[in-house]
């Protein structure tokens, strides 16, 4: 993992960077209790549902990623329902029905979807959101379509759960950055008949 420690102690990647403003909207609709922040980083969502009231296990393979969202949740107040959580999204052995709410943030973790599901409460939320591959030129994120999302791809790997939104879009961003991405929001529940909350962002 040195390369991204690397990166996180050289401020190539953003030491704070903002949570999904699909999260973000949506968080008011999302149970209090235990949150997982998958490939946490530098504590993109983390330190936010933190702040929110979450206890909250922050997982990277990165200790310097960790150790800066230890840093801004401390500097938030936050910093003890923060849970640094040092191990591989890959391998890691995820607990089962423990969390209220899971993120995924700029992760390919589609092949680890089973346990992250399995992971949440019944009831549970989990928020993804990740690059697309593109026709148009989107210099952010991976430099190959490898590690990007196909067209509905995340949508169909989220069907399985009720889903509360989803959207594919390109937006830009500051330095003329380019990003095409998707954003699931879905709940661990079945049923014909469900309980949605108000259409938000």
């Amino acid at each position: 993992m040195k390369d991204w420690d690397e990166r996180f102690a050289s401020g190539e990647y953003p030491r704070a960077p903002e949570p999904s403003s699909v999260l973000r909207s949506y968080l008011s609709s999302i149970p209090d209790g235990r949150a997982l922040d998958v490939a946490a980083g530098t504590g993109r969502n983390a330190v936010f549902l933190a702040d929110s009231g979450y206890e909250v296990d922050a997982l990277d393979a990165s200790r310097e990623g960790l150790r800066i969202t230890r840093e801004r949740s401390r500097e938030r107040g936050a910093g003890d329902r923060l849970n640094p959580v040092q191990g591989d999204v890959a391998t890691y052995g995820f607990p089962e029905s423990a969390y209220e709410l899971i993120t995924v943030s700029f992760y390919r973790a589609i092949d680890r979807f089973p346990a992250l599901k399995a992971a949440l409460v019944p009831g549970g939320y989990l928020f993804v959101e990740h690059h697309l591959r593109s026709t148009d030129e989107t210099p952010s994120g991976p430099s190959t379509d490898r590690y990007r999302f196909g067209a509905n791809e995340l949508l169909q790997a989220g069907l399985d759960l009720t889903v509360l939104y989803y959207d594919e879009a390109t937006e830009e961003r500051p330095g003329d950055r380019r990003r095409a991405s998707a954003r699931l929001l879905a709940r661990r529940s079945h049923g014909q008949r469900q309980s949605y909350p108000p259409r938000i962002v």
